[in-house]
């Protein structure tokens, strides 16, 4: 045995090595929170433009369609009109790499237009392009629905993180309440959003300019109405203040040991 291996009497006996903490409900609602993109702002509120991502991130998610939109109504070319978006969506992509920023929102974005753009040139009909949208529409509308159901609403998930509320509001029936009611007004955004831009796919072309100008409306400034309306009706109500009693020291204006006007 080399006198590396010989035990050193006085070490005493080896320490257990630490077990990673398993996370709890709360840290994984946290982190949910952080990943869907919520902010808080410096008063505690939520900072609704952040968490849209920002006049970059919603640029982002409006100029391809719109770069689409005009190439086509001005040249009625389907694939150049394509080359269009795709080049937006790129030109998005690189300046985030310049900047040094996270690339998720962009890569995710692209992503989403070139499948759209796939779609589009399969089928050779320009409404296709934002067929895409509809059945990501769907899946959240499902999911929200589901977290309703299971009274998990998503919305205190998130919101609960930005309020400091953690997980405790599901031990609150009147706060469960409060955001399950704040969850249905971002399912209704995303319903309003297939009714309204359903029938206009079914026109096919006829219906395109339509299609495309409702998909940018009611894109990400309907998301940001929806989530500050939901995040304003599922605000905690304040504490009732105590009545004031006559005589109460503790109240502006009152004297010890006045006697009562009888």
């Amino acid at each position: 045995m080399t006198p590396s291996e010989n035990p050193d009497p006085t070490a005493g006996p080896p320490k257990p090595r630490p077990t990673p903490e398993t996370p709890s409900v709360a840290d994984l609602a946290e982190g949910y929170a952080v990943k869907a993109g919520l902010h808080r702002s410096k008063d505690g509120n939520i900072d609704v433009l952040k968490s849209a991502g920002g006049v970059q991130g919603i640029a982002e998610s409006v100029v391809p369609g719109l770069m689409f939109l005009v190439a086509f109504t001005i040249t009625r070319e389907l694939t150049l009109s394509l080359v269009a978006a795709l080049a937006a969506a790129a030109v998005f992509t690189v300046t985030r790499l310049v900047q040094r920023r996270p690339l998720t929102q962009a890569l995710g974005g692209i992503a989403l237009v070139g499948i759209s753009a796939w779609l589009a040139n399969t089928t050779g009909k320009a409404e296709d392009f934002y067929v895409l949208g509809f059945f990501t529409n769907a899946a959240y509308i499902t999911g929200l629905v589901l977290s309703i159901a299971l009274r998990w609403p998503i919305a205190g998930l998130l919101f609960g993180f930005i309020r400091n509320e953690g997980l405790e509001w599901r031990k609150d029936p009147a706060r469960v309440k409060a955001y399950r009611l704040g969850t249905w007004v971002i399912v209704a955004v995303l319903v309003l959003r297939l009714l309204v831009q359903v029938p206009l796919y079914l026109l096919g072309e006829q219906g395109l300019t339509g299609l495309a100008t409702t998909r940018l409306i009611m894109g990400a400034p309907l998301y940001i109405l929806g989530i500050w309306v939901a995040w304003l009706i599922t605000k905690p109500l304040a504490p009732a203040q105590p009545l004031a009693q006559p005589g109460d020291p503790s109240q502006p204006g009152a004297q010890p040991g006045a006697p009562s006007q009888n």
